[in-house]
């Protein structure tokens, strides 16, 4: 009887116990690494730039002004080409930003809101959200969410506060808190301080008091908001560029991305940027005639909801969880940013927070193949927009006074008007923002002294289908 039969079989049994023995080893690794990083949850940065136009960065196309350090996030990370806010400029935005719901749920819909209130009390904030789940929180920058005192970031969550409530001057910044001091609002003599680098500052010394800790750092440049200004140091480095508004606005740029290369490469120097998940976003479109910003190939700008108003920079990276220089194409929202997060930090997300973003984490991975949001909605008094898929019902200042329908996968610059031939899509998409802004609420202050804006709203919660 031939015994090689025999043989075979023991080799065979004894290379599947083997393979069961790496089988076991890999699967013991995967639950290992969950529970180390269930046990380490990361730290986290938000970096949100002022009125910077979707055009302005290097992984935006920009050749003119260099972002090598912003630029990295986008390289490590993912670079989101139709990434978007809530609201077309700035205190709305950041309402959206920090509680991760459509800013006009809760009245919050123009920059008079901050000035006369806040961010509404009965509202959450992402660092509400972190300190139950044990982190620690500094907002370094421009607040414009409330100069009252129970409006201010320390009763909002935040444990540290070094800015400026709402906009300022870069030189002798107006509105000033640092939390160290007190929470009130003190002069700043110093002549050589610069906002944009006190915060870089503040923000290095802050991550290294609190290295041993979970930490979530938010750091809302007032770059590059008007008044345009910047220190000699960076304007020299532009000796080329003659336009003084556009060389002032260059050197703002490079002091901004000299700051999130210092606050990256301490992060980096610590050791903690592969448990670190940063965000890069501007909170609205460039304000172009002002400031000189570049929106691309965008229509509009700051305060209009054609694309070049809600349209921003955005990419964000988790090294070793995010996939590294990826590009993702479907729509997302800076609402997005808070359910990320607070999953990131091992935080569940409860249906009663009424979130209007999702946790983004299962899209850029790959495990979910969907788009994060079929529909996205804006409302800014009488100016109003809806995306559905890649078709955009928009009316804009700059535009006629009925609705305008646009493919924006073959027209980004929204340049050929479809709403002629097509009128079913238009009466489709007029009611569902119909129906959405129905369940919106109306501002809680007016978008002028006189009430108008208040008026607008009203007006446009529940608009008749056009013909």
């Amino acid at each position: 009887m031939s015994i090689i039969g025999p043989l075979k079989s023991a080799s065979s049994i004894r290379h599947r116990r083997s393979g069961l023995r790496v089988a076991s080893a890999v699967v013991f690794s995967v639950l290992l690494f969950g529970r180390l990083a269930a046990a380490q949850p990361p730290n986290l940065v938000i970096f949100y730039a002022d009125d910077l136009g979707w055009g302005e960065t290097g992984f935006q196309g920009n050749k003119d002004i260099p972002t090598p350090n912003i630029d990295t996030i986008a390289r490590n990370g993912v670079r989101f080409t139709s990434g978007y806010v809530a609201a077309t400029y700035c205190s709305p935005s950041r309402a959206g930003l920090m509680t991760g719901r459509y800013p006009t749920r809760f009245g919050h819909e123009f920059n008079s809101v901050a000035n006369l209130t806040g961010l509404r009390l009965d509202q959450t904030t992402i660092a509400d959200r972190l300190k139950s789940l044990g982190y620690t929180s500094a907002c370094v920058g421009k607040w414009h969410l409330g100069g009252g005192l129970e409006y201010r970031p320390t009763k909002r969550g935040f444990d540290e506060f070094y800015g400026t409530l709402n906009n300022t001057p870069f030189f002798h910044p107006t509105n000033f808190v640092d939390s160290r001091i007190s929470n009130d609002v003190r002069a700043v003599t110093d002549p050589a301080f610069y906002t944009t680098d006190a915060y870089t500052e503040r923000s290095l010394d802050w991550i290294e008091k609190n290295k041993a800790k979970r930490w979530f750092l938010y750091l809302p440049f007032n770059a590059q908001h008007a008044p345009l200004q910047a220190p000699k140091k960076y304007l020299d480095r532009y000796p080329n560029i003659l336009d003084e508004n556009r060389k002032t606005f260059a050197a703002m740029m490079t002091a901004m991305d000299d700051g999130v290369g210092r606050v990256m490469a301490k992060i980096r120097a610590l050791g903690q940027e592969e448990n670190t998940l940063v965000f890069f976003i501007g909170d609205n479109g460039g304000p172009t005639q002002s400031t000189t910003s570049n929106n691309g190939p965008l229509r509009g700008f700051k305060m209009t909801t054609y694309e070049g108003g809600p349209r921003v920079p955005f990419a964000a990276q988790w090294k070793g969880t995010w996939p590294a220089g990826k590009t993702y194409d479907f729509p997302v929202m800076n609402l997005d940013v808070l359910p990320t997060i607070v999953a990131a930090a091992g935080g569940k997300i409860s249906s009663e927070w009424k979130l209007d973003g999702v946790d983004l984490t299962p899209y850029v991975s790959g495990a979910n193949k969907t788009r994060p949001h079929e529909t996205l909605y804006w409302r800014y008094g009488p100016q109003w927009g809806i995306r559905q898929g890649d078709m955009k019902l928009v009316v804009s200042r700059g535009g006629g006074p009925t609705p305008e329908l646009y493919n924006l996968t073959v027209d980004i610059g929204e340049s050929n008007n479809l709403a002629g031939t097509n009128p079913r899509k238009v009466q489709e998409l007029q009611a569902l923002w119909d129906k959405w802004s129905a369940e919106q609420e109306d501002s809680s202050a007016p978008d002028s002294p006189g009430g108008k804006a208040k008026k607008s709203t009203k007006q446009n919660k529940k608009k008749t289908a056009v013909k």
